[in-house]
Formats: structure tokens, sequence, C-alpha cells
């Protein structure tokens, strides 16, 4: 009766192709199962290719690829912008974050008339201040809603320039080919913000010098408060304002001592990388891709094989590991539901951008036809806060 009901459910809500293509978009992706994916397109400076696989019961993870003016000004500057958005507790604030970074960039940088970090470290501080006036409408009808979150990485392509900022565990890799040997090698491009790391944790410490429980080995898990294991984010509002740590918000949230300072932070870290002829692509995914795969094996598996398809061979590579680390077939997972997917891995969401060097090293003021893109999933109505969600179970926090 329930896999019945289950099958009602994904025939009446799956989307149509085009819900996840606004207008003036490159068209639509195809929806196989719990696999959405778009094997290619056409962007400002070269190819793309997305793919999501969706295992949470509510689709978690939200993605845009926008390429065109970066301004509200059709004046431009004209480039790239790709966005990976990794929720944890629920899918409110990625779906947020999908609605509003991308409009922020582009008010900021008609303001500023050009492309910079700062225009970027604007937007992801107007996102989260718009989300965090959500929570605090929300708060009475809705608690649980300050103790979702999300990962936030964004690359903007532009001027030759590639500027990469990141909240979290998701991840940004260049494949560079060596001249000498004409092997392609990984080069990380993001910052990670994951108590996993010891530099994160000695960030926390010295952060928080009279919180000897900052950081708690929890199930052989470093954890933030013993909740969380990202120490930046969009939203999670129960962890950095203290008014939202309190009941009626689900005990198993609630600190047991208020907090003066916030504990996790929103802050970005960006980093800009001048574009070289031998920069062939970048490879952008949740952390669900990289439980999976180390930087080098993702970026061989791109360089080995066609452009087209790209991310849908990754996302299929790592759940050949997903299987193989539990001992069954691939063809065996496949069959599981959304749900009790999330057993063995993570929603994974992959956007692999090609670089044409003639492309990149163009004019910025280089007028391109608008495209945007936004990855996919089984979508349900909009009452979608699962009230048992919690960080522990969404992804890498």
């Amino acid at each position: 009766m329930l896999s019945q009901l289950m099958n009602f459910l994904r025939t009446c809500f799956r989307p149509g192709s085009d819900r996840y293509a606004r207008a003036g978009s490159d068209g639509g992706g195809r929806q196989d199962g719990l696999l959405w994916y778009k094997d290619s397109g056409q962007h400002l400076n070269g190819e793309f290719s997305m793919a999501v696989v969706q295992a949470n019961n509510l689709l978690e993870d939200q993605s845009q690829l926008e390429s065109g003016s970066l301004s509200s000004h059709e004046s431009g500057p004209y480039g790239t912008f790709v966005g990976v958005y990794d929720g944890h507790g629920g899918p409110e604030t990625s779906r947020f974050i999908n609605d509003h970074l991308f409009h922020h960039l582009k008010r900021f940088t008609a303001e500023q008339q050009s492309m910079s970090v700062d225009v970027i470290r604007k937007a992801f501080q107007a996102t989260e201040e718009g989300f965090m006036s959500l929570v605090a409408k929300q708060w009475q009808m809705k608690p649980q809603i300050a103790a979702v979150g999300s990962c936030c990485l964004v690359g903007v392509i532009c001027n030759g320039s590639i500027y990469v900022a990141n909240l979290g565990d998701s991840r940004a890799v260049l494949g560079r080919v060596v001249k000498a040997t004409g092997e392609v090698l990984a080069m990380q491009l993001s910052t990670e913000h994951n108590a996993a790391l010891e530099s994160v944790r000695q960030e926390l410490h010295s952060l928080h010098p009279d919180d000897s429980k900052i950081v708690v080995l929890k199930h052989n898990v470093w954890r933030v408060k013993g909740l969380i294991q990202v120490s930046r984010s969009i939203g999670d509002v129960y962890l950095k304002k203290a008014e939202f740590n309190r009941e009626p918000l689900y005990a198993k949230f609630r600190l047991r001592e208020p907090f003066k300072r916030p504990i996790l932070s929103s802050e970005p870290s960006i980093s800009v990388y001048q574009l070289q002829p031998h920069d062939q692509f970048v490879i952008f995914a949740s952390d669900g891709l990289w439980e999976h795969l180390s930087n080098q094996e993702a970026v061989d598996i791109v360089q080995n094989n066609p452009r087209n398809a790209s991310a849908r061979r990754l996302v299929k590579a790592a759940l050949q590991e997903a299987a193989k680390k539990r001992e069954m077939r691939y063809s065996d997972l496949k069959k599981i539901d959304r749900g009790v997917r999330r057993h063995f891995h993570d929603d994974i969401t992959v956007i692999v951008v090609f670089l044409d060097s003639n492309l990149v090293s163009r004019a910025s003021s280089v007028r391109f036809n608008n495209i945007s893109v936004r990855g996919g999933g089984i979508t349900l109505p909009p009452n979608t806060l699962a009230p048992c969600a919690t960080p522990t179970e969404g992804g890498g926090t």
C-alpha cells in the first residue's frame, strides 16, 4: 500500500522538464527515477553539464547555472555564475538561496559596475539577512525552520578570472593540464568549513576560548556543539541567534547554556584565480560526491571521457562507490527509493563547467543571450518542512 502511494505521489508531482529552466534558458533537463540531468549546454565561456541525484525524502540540494549578464543592467559585465547549495535539516534554506542569491549579486554588481570579492560578499550577506528575516516571521508558527540551513558554493567566471566563494563543505576543483606531460591535475579552488578538519576545529577554539565543548567528537564524527559538522552556513539561525535557541524548538537542537556570540558564521571564504589557457574545466559539487571520489579521481573521469554527460558520469561513479562500500550491486542501489536511499548516500549535485580559453579571455562586455538552468529532482507540495529532520541526517552536516 505504501509503495503504491509513493508511486502515485511521484507520478502526480514529478515536474515537467521545463520546471527547472526559466525564460531564456538553455532548455530543461531530464528525469530518470531519482536522477535529474542535463548532459550538455552552452554558457558564455564554453560548455557545461549538470546532474543531481536525490537521496533524501525531500531534495535538500539546490543548484543553478546562470550565464550572460551578471548585472541588473544589461550593459554587463557578462560571465557565468554557478551555485551549489547543499541544505540540511530541510530544503527551505537551499531553496531560498536559489531564489535570492544571484539576484542580490546582480544588484550589487550594478551598483559597483564591476564584479569583485566585495560584490560576492555583500550578496552572501544579503541572502543570510533575508533568510534570518524569514525565520523571524515564521518562528512562532514553524519554529523548526530555525534549525534549517545550507552550505553555499558559488563560482563566478568574469573578465578571465574565476571567483570561488564557499560556506560549508561543498567543493570546486579545477582540472589543469601540465604542459610538460599532458596530464591533467586536480587543483582545489574552494576552502571548506567542516569540523573534521583540524584547522576548522582550531579556528572554532580560538573564536570560543571559554567553551571547551565548542567541538565534540560524537559517534566518531567531529560536530560543532555536538550538532552539526559545518562551521559556516546560510541559515542555522538556532546557532547564530540565542533568541531562536529555546522552546518551542525541539529539545535536541537546544543548547543547555545560552550563547553570547554566534556559534556558526556566514562569512564566506572567497578566492580569485586568473584563468590560464591550460585550465580545462571546473567541477562544482556538494559533499555527496566527494565522500566517494577524490579530487583527482573526479578530474580523471571528466578528462578521460567525452564532455557530454560528464556530470552524470561523475554521479554514477560516486553511486558505484557507494554500492561497493555496502557490498551491493549498483543496479540494486538504483532501485532503492528516496528517503531509504539516504542510508546509502547523500543527495549529490554536480556541475561541470568547461573552459574554452578563446571564450574565457574575451572581454566581459561581449553580449550573450542569458541562460538560466536549475538542477532538479522530484518536487512535492510546498508544506515541506520535514518535522523529524535533524542536521545530523542532512548530508555532511
